[in-house]
């Protein structure tokens, strides 16, 4: 779809459901966007969200950006994905312009377009601003905002970022929210970088409930899923003004800090699990040398530990670095936590936003290797 549809107010006055896939028009959805989803199990769903909703939250990011018509958001994102729609939505609603990356991913190219087209905002996911800080590009001086979403930005990566001139700013979103729940401000900018705590937006309720998991409602809210059964899509609508995530998070009155998915949390030898917390330890442990994406834990079901550990490390890996930095961990890790040696493959699936799909690894992940 050309990007430039998204601006216009022919779009956001259409009545009809839009997606990017083919699905009926049905009239339960006027006015409404659906965007697949596969979770993280890998079964197809669609989020329902309304227009309304989507220019809600586009409008509160304006305004805690700073955005203004003057401004121009650059798309380097994939447009289906509500995180790339959502930076459209922006340009809209603040009537600016909007320029789209012509082009397949490369660090070097999206900082000289950046530059010729005069970007001051744009969004990006943490992989890409590890390729900005493996390559050493400096921030062309235009540039006022990088809203980094999709995952955690790690201190050492963010910071490196920084000293580059990249104004990178760490934000907590979802599709069911339309985008962004919590934003770090342009303040941010002023001191080092800090992956949290994340100032909440001010169009959000927010709650914690059992199990740390938070809960949010609020106007940007989506309207509920369509979910393949039985060969056919059924709608599943949002039933209260609340919508329970499946992440965990710390509050303190308007700060939050995310500590992780609950659902990818197991359990070893009785003991609880975080495989996404032992994959940071890892990339602090390389200093920063094991790229995001390039490795990741598996937790297999195992009949007498419950769980066990398996770490799955790309090819392009030094086998003797990945091997130190493994022991390294062993040495301090508690017994439940230790990993075994690693499984090797060419390449770990990743979505067009550079999240690991682990239900896309070969069947004999499962088995170990040295």
């Amino acid at each position: 779809m050309d990007a430039s549809l998204l601006t216009s107010p022919n779009f956001w006055t259409d009545e009809r459901v839009f997606s990017f896939g083919k699905l009926p028009d049905d009239p339960q959805f006027k006015d409404c966007v659906l965007f697949e989803t596969s979770g993280s199990s890998g079964r197809p769903k669609w989020v329902v969200i309304s227009k309304a909703a989507l220019l809600a939250s586009a409008a509160v990011v304006n305004r805690h950006l700073d955005i203004s018509p003057s401004s121009r958001w650059g798309l380097a994102l994939p447009l289906h994905h509500v995180g790339g729609f959502g930076m459209a939505a922006r340009a809209y609603v603040a009537g600016c312009k909007l320029e789209v990356f012509p082009q397949r991913w490369d660090a070097v190219a999206f900082t000289t377009w950046l530059e010729q087209k005069g970007i001051s905002h744009s969004s990006l996911v943490p992989t890409q601003v590890h390729d900005l800080v493996k390559n050493n590009s400096p921030a062309p001086a235009c540039v006022r905002a990088i809203v980094v979403g999709g995952g955690h930005l790690d201190i050492a990566t963010g910071q490196a970022a920084r000293e580059l001139g990249w104004p990178v700013l760490a934000s907590y979103g979802m599709t069911e929210a339309s985008s962004q729940i919590a934003t770090q401000g342009l303040e941010y900018l002023q001191g080092p970088y800090q992956p949290a705590p994340i100032p909440l937006l001010p169009h959000w309720q927010v709650r914690v409930g059992v199990e740390e998991l938070l809960e949010v409602s609020g106007p940007a809210l989506f309207s509920g899923y369509l979910v393949m059964e039985n060969n056919k899509y059924t709608f599943s609508p949002l039933s209260t003004e609340w919508y329970v995530t499946a992440d965990r998070v710390l509050l303190d009155r308007y700060l939050l800090t995310p500590l992780g998915r609950a659902d990818t949390i197991v359990k070893v030898l009785g003991e609880l699990v975080d495989p996404a917390e032992i994959e940071r330890e890892l990339f602090g442990l390389s200093e920063g040398r094991f790229a995001i994406g390039s490795y990741t834990i598996l937790a297999l079901p195992d009949v007498r530990a419950g769980h066990r550990l398996v770490p799955i490390f790309e090819n392009s890996l030094s086998p003797e670095f990945v091997a130190s930095v493994l022991e390294k961990y062993n040495s301090a890790a508690p017994k439940f936590r230790r990993l075994p040696p690693c499984y090797w493959v060419s390449s770990i699936p990743k979505s067009p936003l550079g999240k690991i799909l682990k239900f896309e690894l070969p069947p004999g992940a499962g088995a170990q290797d040295s």
